[in-house]
């Protein structure tokens, strides 16, 4: 019998030094509790535990990925669409994380939905599908303030998708084609005035250099000259043969020496 006990006891002895003994390794830490009370934060490394009269609540520290389910959203312009979020945060404070929130993991997550919906809200559609890194940085700022007291850090907060209903689409579709007829009649009008206004400047050329006009005179013999399909009679400016008449008029001016 004595034999048997002291199996016994050797066998309990093992078991309750192997409740006792808790690892925690590099990214992990452990809230320890003491008869219900706070006594430290342990870890990392080999850390003995006493059965029933302390507890140990492990904590990871690494980052955290949330992805935040979608929220219906109605935009200042009351316009009603589905954005949902991935928010990026990690605990700091193992201490506050446990004693302060029952379950930092969900508080977060219903924190970020509220804010979501808060912060997108004050803004119309056109903030919201070209500002996105500025409504992403007013969230995060948001959710690092209010989970500071949790002993968690939110490191960055993305927008994923902003989804409509397919009468705003068209909408949307419409108000684009719009707009870029009327850049095209824009870029078409200044087309036309800068023409106009190089026409200008080539026709006062023409009247203060006669020389000019007769060049450019020439230059359109030369042009239509090249189209063979048809006659063509073309007037021959006085200008051009002034110079003849004159030497008619005087045959001996050209063989005096």
């Amino acid at each position: 019998m004595i034999g048997y006990f002291g199996l016994f006891v050797l066998a309990f002895a093992i078991a309750v030094l192997a409740a006792s003994i808790r690892v925690m390794r590099e990214y992990q830490r452990g809230v320890m509790f003491t008869l219900g009370r706070y006594t430290g934060t342990k870890g990392p490394g080999i850390m003995l535990v006493v059965p029933v009269i302390q507890q140990i609540v492990k904590v990871d520290l690494r980052t955290i990925v949330m992805d935040v389910p979608p929220q219906d959203v109605i935009s200042q312009d009351n316009v009603s669409v589905k954005v949902n979020a991935v928010i990026y945060f990690r605990v700091l404070d193992p201490e506050k994380a446990i004693i302060q929130v029952e379950n930092y993991f969900e508080a977060t997550s219903q924190l970020a939905q509220t804010t979501l919906r808060s912060v997108l809200g004050r803004h119309d559609l056109d903030s919201m599908l070209s500002e996105r890194d500025k409504l992403n940085h007013d969230i995060q700022e948001i959710l690092d303030e209010q989970t500071y007291a949790w002993g968690i850090k939110v490191s960055n907060v993305e927008i994923k998708r902003v989804d409509l209903d397919e009468s705003m689409i068209r909408a949307i579709a419409r108000q684009a084609e719009a707009e870029r007829a009327r850049r095209a009649k824009v870029i078409n009008a200044e087309g036309e005035q800068q023409a106009a206004a190089m026409l200008l400047d080539a026709a006062r050329t023409l009247v203060q250099e006669p020389q000019a006009l007769q060049l450019r005179y020439l230059q359109t013999l030369v042009d239509i000259a090249g189209d063979k399909s048809s006659t063509i009679v073309f007037p021959l400016p006085m200008d051009l043969i002034e110079p003849l008449r004159a030497a008619v008029r005087n045959p001996d001016s050209g063989t005096q020496q």
